[in-house]
């Protein structure tokens, strides 16, 4: 049998080093794997992924942190989806929830039945059968029920959270944990001339530090999956344009929404990410189609509230790397590659690049087979994610501007006009292995967008469209009802989780 690892050197710190640190500590637990951290207190990090999807709760609990600790401690709110303004048409909005809409009849899907009272004249909205979205739209937030007693009860939630306090919380969860700190910055990467395989990394003190499987979290560069192992990249960028993005932190004028807001612009898109005790702004952008100089203004400009720092900008390629693992290193966050945070996946893929790792974890031989499958898995994650994102701007009627006229115009993936075409045709969502976004979120795009089957599923025939009619009635009064006795959102964090302001 190969030996097991012994020694496990992550490089770089922020949200993707911190939270690789804190899941393998608690992976390795009785298992006699030392654990290095190497991260440079004169290096800033990126920190602007502040907005999570779900997955982030299940990440904390599995690890055993106390919700309400975390809250506190990284001033964090709830989301329960994302706002989107300006982006089928100037002044129109629409909301993507964490839920389903409706529920299922005779396991066929709701909008199906949705769709045949269209068909038959009535003005329905999808909003008003998501209890997600419902809450939302009046500024209310609830915990779900862990056994609700009805489908239309079934919704997630996420946060919005200080990214720096996040990292810097597991930081000391990891620590604890025996994790070990180095404050250096790294001066050579030491490959093995044989295996080519990373033995060593040597410190700016001249120090050396070898492991057998090395963590590169230290960002856009790649310092040890690109520049060292030359893995390869492929560019994204004739599909995903937007290639700039400021970010600029302001003072909270008004009470927190528990969603995040996604406004579109003339060459990209503006973010807004409430905390506890101030607000996210953002801004990503076509470097072809806006200079930086007009960006940061445009930002400046509609930020309420003064800022609180300098707006920091970032350059990027969307795409990815080549190869997530290749020989003893794994890339994790930035390093392995970068897409928009259109839709809040930054850390998510943070953490399904972990969960691959410990689900493959190596041994001393380094598996093959075991490595191209982390690969090929998290390649068609990243490609379902990509279609995802492209498909915002590809439905977007918007053209006030050459940006919005050029993504109507571009080619698509083939996955993606599949996809498209089968539910122009008949309504149907596919769902694919490695799948981020569940049937619900593309159903959200396609209804946001204004995407219209040109039939519906004939099964739907049969409920009459009285009975149809009257039983989503019943359901818009059960959630309109529920949401009138929720606490608003402002009111929830009070009573629950209210942080000390710093």
């Amino acid at each position: 049998m190969p030996e097991a690892i012994k020694k496990i050197v992550i490089v770089g710190g922020g949200t993707a080093g911190w939270m690789s640190a804190a899941s393998l500590a608690k992976y390795v637990q009785n298992k006699n794997i030392e654990i290095v951290l190497i991260e440079s207190s004169t290096l800033g990090t990126v920190g602007v992924g502040e907005a999570t999807i779900p997955n982030i709760v299940s990440y904390n609990k599995n690890l055993g942190i106390d919700e309400q600790e975390l809250i506190k401690a990284t001033q964090a709110t709830f989301k329960l989806g994302i706002q989107f303004e300006d982006w089928n048409q100037i002044g129109g909005k629409f909301f993507h929830p964490f839920a389903d809409y409706g529920v299922n009849i005779d396991k066929l899907d709701f909008h199906h039945y949705v769709n045949k009272l269209r068909a038959a004249g009535q003005q329905l909205t999808l909003d008003d059968y998501c209890f997600a979205t419902v809450l939302a739209q009046a500024g209310k937030f609830a915990q779900p029920h862990p056994n609700p007693p009805s489908p239309l009860a079934d919704y997630q939630y996420a946060y919005h959270f200080d990214a720096g306090l996040y990292a810097s919380f597991l930081k000391d969860f990891a620590t604890k944990l025996g994790v070990k700190t180095i404050d250096a910055l790294i001066s050579e990467v030491n490959l093995c001339q044989q295996s080519g395989f990373i033995q060593s990394v040597t410190l700016d003190n001249q120090q050396m530090v070898d492991g057998e499987l090395f963590i590169d979290c230290s960002g856009f560069k790649g310092l040890l999956i690109e520049q060292a192992l030359q893995t390869g990249y492929e560019d994204w960028s004739h599909w995903l344009l937007c290639d700039r993005a400021l970010a600029v932190q302001t003072e909270l004028v008004s009470e927190p929404t528990p969603y995040t807001r996604s406004i579109a612009k003339a060459s990209g898109w503006q973010w807004q990410i409430p905390l506890q005790h101030r607000m996210g702004n953002g801004y990503i952008y076509c470097s072809r189609f806006q200079s930086d100089e007009n960006a940061k203004q445009l930002l400046l400009d509609s930020v309420q509230g003064n800022p609180l720092n300098e707006v920091r900008a970032f350059k990027f390629m969307p795409g990815r790397r080549k190869k997530i693992w290749h020989k003893n290193c794994l890339a994790v966050g930035l390093s392995s590659g970068f897409l928009e945070p259109l839709e809040s996946t930054s850390i998510s893929l943070i953490q399904s690049a972990i969960d691959k790792l410990l689900s493959f974890f190596p041994d001393s031989s380094f598996n093959q087979h075991d490595i191209d499958e982390v690969n090929r898995l998290h390649n068609t994650e990243l490609e379902h994610i990509r279609d995802f994102l492209i498909l915002h701007y590809k439905l977007s009627k918007r053209d006030d501007s050459e940006f919005w006229r050029y993504c109507q115009t571009m080619d698509i993936p083939d996955t993606l006009t599949h996809r498209m075409a089968l539910f122009n045709s008949r309504g149907h969502i596919i769902e694919r292995e490695c799948e981020s976004f569940e049937p619900s979120s593309w159903l959200t795009m396609y209804e946001g967008f204004g995407l219209t089957p040109a039939r519906y599923d004939s099964r739907a025939d049969t409920y009459s469209n009285d009975i149809l009619t009257s039983n989503l009635q019943q359901m818009r009064n059960s959630l309109t009802n529920a949401a009138n006795q929720a606490l608003s959102h402002q009111e929830f964090i009070d009573k629950h989780c209210k942080a000390t302001r710093q």
